[in-house]
């Protein structure tokens, strides 16, 4: 019985193999590539926390980088520039019931039952 089944988890494993072809040396240094690119956000980052600027555009600028940051980590080293639509589908209702619950804690922020004594 044993030996009926190890040919077919066989071609079951080079079937796998088959259909998503990765060239290793082509994978790492991509990788490599997307380190680079974070070292160097962080290193814009921690650059324009010491601009002489007013904390509202300084702010802007670090969440720009983070932001351009956050898409290569999330789309390359996460795969998710090449997923399916339905992990988009189920991601963006993650989100919005993320932002949801935001906008109902700072709604429910200053919402509190009569006679509350605030110290």
């Amino acid at each position: 019985m044993s030996e009926t089944k190890a040919p077919e988890q066989h071609s079951t494993t080079s079937a796998m193999h088959d259909e998503h072809p990765v060239d290793f040396n082509s994978y790492l240094r991509r990788c490599g590539m997307i380190l680079a690119v974070v070292l160097c956000a962080v290193s814009l980052m921690i650059w324009a926390s010491f601009l002489q600027l007013g904390w509202g555009p300084k702010v802007a600028i670090i969440l720009c980088i983070a932001g351009v940051n956050a898409f290569f980590v999330a789309g390359f080293l996460m795969h998710l520039l090449s997923e399916k639509k339905m992990v988009y589908t189920i991601l963006g209702f993650t989100v919005s019931f993320v932002i949801g619950l935001f906008g109902l804690t700072l709604w429910a922020m200053n919402d509190f039952p009569r006679n509350t004594v605030i110290h």
